[in-house]
């Protein structure tokens, strides 16, 4: 085996990353290597075409899953708990459909309780049958009756019996999400903090104090701004309650992290080992005593250190539109957040954007999720990432773009005081303006919406869903449209105007030039639900212009190549004439000649798509 080992070596020699850059250079053929193969992200930071290991140099790689500082996990398996949303209308509602996804691979329950206290008789009958020392169980509530929910919660376990060092999940109690998604604090910031560390003494696995930058993800964050926003939130209740004279291991040990999943596949995998890697080193820096029999040298608690965290796939990217590819969306982020190691993963259903989740969509997310234990074995292998050069300079960097932001905000008063002054709000919020914006110019992919979508679709009953979240306005909230919103709308207006524009290709000239603006074309008028006459080729302006006034084209997309355009356009234009809108793909070196003679309308990769068919949509009168 050893000789065959050093055969192989022989016959594929080592080659150094200048030889590689050399290959590159040569290839690239005079192109600038920076602009053609680095990516800037919107993190700040650049990503490299290729990686190796001496780009490993400086970055901490040895610490085994488990290890402080957790870049690599919490726990040295990668088991997660699988987790579905239970938004019964009543205790007994809730509990029928508990018990029934326990059946169905569920081992963690996130209640929805929102502004219901569930207590006494109904908390019992919501409870019913379920093993809370079997099932890791969460209750979403308002911060201002957290208190009365985990004394209800707390009484009943007791009563019942349990080990109570064994019952693990969360009591929400979390007024910065109430200040940036309802514009109010009734909870008065974080008073009763103190008072829930303490109703919850007993039940050691039970978090309280909630950090939620899923929110942010939701809104259109990018990565490093939920993270570096995440380790803010998390700090507040840190600082906050250490300086009110609670110890620093007691408010650790009941923080909770509510991420965001985005569809940014490495990218988020680097975000969770780099979350976990920064948590760890703020908390330390509050030196947590550890009152273990074996301490440290240092006496500081590292398990109190770890973050735990649960993921939620995206509803920014859900569309209402072609939702079955809100699964392979959904899928990745699952996917990326298994990779990483979090603690839980909660997979939104594809069909959220439009409608309440039935059984079918979430048999489905949980299914995603079981595909990947079951069937991937993802559950087996811990840190697949870990070692990779790619992956772990992903890490570096959006770790430092991160705590840049962590730094900033707290130099800035925290995150409270942020949220109070409407910065958080106003950052993120601009954050998904800009995301709207590129994948209104289509410099932002969503597949079915403003790509490649199904041209023959109907909406019909489907419509986009409203955030029902906003109850006060003392203080400025986040937006909640999503990324495709613009494109459903002016899509949905369409069909509502009982008129479907026709869209007629006239193609002529260069085969390959024509074919491809044909397809180009096709795809962007597909966008607002047009219908697509494409055609093989005409052998004059003339011909083609015939065949569109038979089939009563309402537009009409001269298809051919930039050098042809100076003599197909013109005539083409005139034996229109006013039958129809006449327009031409691309953006030949001839247009301010073609505009100079009336023709006026240009589809090119440069446009925005949006505006552009809201444009159209104005010329056919639809509203």
């Amino acid at each position: 085996m050893a000789n065959n080992k050093e055969k192989l070596f022989s016959e594929f020699p080592p080659v150094s990353t200048e030889e590689w850059m050399a290959k590159i250079t040569e290839d690239l053929k005079g192109a600038d290597f920076e602009k053609k193969l680095v990516w800037r992200t919107n993190e700040g930071f650049k990503v490299q075409p290729f990686y190796r290991q001496e780009n490993l140099a400086g970055l901490d790689t040895t610490t085994k899953p488990g290890e402080f500082p957790f870049v690599r996990g919490i726990k040295a398996d990668n088991d997660w708990l699988v987790s579905q949303a239970i938004c019964g209308k009543d205790a007994k509602a809730a509990n029928a459909k508990a018990l029934e996804v326990l059946n169905k691979g569920i081992t963690k329950l996130n209640f929805i309780l929102c502004d219901n206290l569930c207590e006494g008789s109904s908390l019992e009958t919501m409870l019913d049958g379920i093993c809370a020392e079997c099932v890791a169980l969460d209750f979403c509530t308002s911060p201002e009756i957290a208190c009365k929910q985990a004394e209800a919660l707390v009484a009943y376990f007791t009563k019942k019996g349990y080990d109570l060092s064994k019952i693990k999940g969360a009591v929400y109690f979390d007024p910065i999400y109430s200040i940036l998604m309802n514009g109010t604090d009734k909870a008065n910031g974080f008073a009763d903090a103190g008072k829930l560390i303490n109703i919850l003494k007993p039940l050691k696995k039970f978090r309280c104090l909630v950090a939620s930058p899923v929110i942010l993800s939701d809104a259109g964050a990018y990565c490093y701004q939920e993270l570096g926003y995440a380790l803010a939130w998390g700090n507040e209740y840190m600082r906050t309650l250490t300086e009110a004279g609670i110890p620093a291991n007691a408010v650790a040990k009941k923080i909770r992290f509510n991420f965001g999943i985005s569809s940014n596949y490495f990218m988020e995998i680097a975000k969770f080992r780099a979350a976990r890697m920064l948590w760890a080193k703020i908390v330390e820096q509050y030196k947590p005593e550890c009152t273990c029999n074996d301490k440290p040298e240092d006496g500081i608690c590292r398990c109190s250190c770890k973050m735990h965290a649960q993921a939620q796939t995206s509803k920014f990217n859900q569309t209402v539109f072609d939702p079955y590819v809100n699964l392979l969306r959904s899928q990745t982020e699952a996917m990326s957040a298994a990779v990483a190691g979090v603690e839980s993963i909660l997979v939104t259903p594809f069909d959220f954007a439009y409608e309440e989740p039935n059984d079918f969509s979430e048999r489905l997310a949980r299914n995603q999720q079981l595909l990947l234990k079951e069937e991937s074995h993802m559950d087996k292998v811990v840190d697949p990432a870990g070692g990779s050069y790619y992956v772990e300079n992903l890490t570096a960097a959006i770790a430092e773009q991160a705590w840049n932001l962590f730094l900033a905000i707290e130099e800035d008063g925290g995150m409270m005081a942020q949220a109070k002054a409407g910065k958080v709000q106003e950052a993120i919020n601009a954050s998904g303006k800009a995301r709207r914006e590129a994948a209104a110019k289509r410099r932002e992919t969503l597949l079915g919406t403003n790509q490649f979508p199904n041209i023959n679709e109907i909406a019909g009953e489907r419509k986009a869903t409203s955030c029902c979240c906003r109850k006060g306005s003392d203080y400025p909230t986040l937006e909640t449209a999503r990324l495709a919103s613009e494109f459903e709308q002016l899509r949905l207006a369409t069909e509502a105007s009982g008129k479907r524009p026709k869209v007629f290709m006239l193609t002529i000239g260069n085969l390959a030039m024509r074919q491809a603006r044909a397809q180009f074309s096709g795809n962007f008028f597909g966008c607002a639900g047009y219908q697509i006459i494409d055609n093989l080729g005409f052998k004059t302006d003339e011909e083609g212009a015939e065949a569109a006034c038979k089939a009563k084209a309402d537009i009409i997309v001269l298809c051919s190549s930039d050098d042809e355009y100076a003599e197909y356009a013109p005539a083409a234009f005139k034996a229109v004439g006013d039958k129809a809108i006449f327009v031409v793909a691309g953006a030949p070196a001839c247009m301010e000649d073609l505009k100079a003679q009336g023709i006026e309308n240009y589809i090119h990769v440069r446009c925005n798509v949006l505006d552009t068919l809201k444009d159209f949509n104005a010329k056919l009168n639809i509203k």
